[in-house]
């Protein structure tokens, strides 16, 4: 039990870590519509930052979904342990 409240404990520090990172990406995150030649640096900025978001979609949920899982799982078998008195 306790190697796997180890394992639940990086993989939500690790989801924490890269929620914290994405939250940072969508900071910098515009709502523009580019119309200049001018501004075609921004735009490409703009496209860099939002392919970073995307590729952040897949592991978040990945984490997210072992987290909960492996949380469900712990809960099942602490309350096991205790209905069969502890063995």
């Amino acid at each position: 039990m306790s190697i796997m409240l180890i394992v639940w404990g990086i993989l939500t520090g690790i989801l924490v870590v890269l929620l914290i990172y994405r939250s940072t990406l969508t900071m910098h995150e515009d709502e523009q519509l580019y119309l200049d030649g001018t501004e075609a640096h921004m735009q490409k900025e703009q496209a860099e930052n939002t392919a970073r978001v995307d590729r952040t979609t897949l592991p978040v949920r990945l984490l997210a979904a072992a987290s909960g899982l492996l949380l469900v799982v712990m809960g099942v078998m602490w309350v096991y342990r205790g209905w069969n008195g502890g063995q």
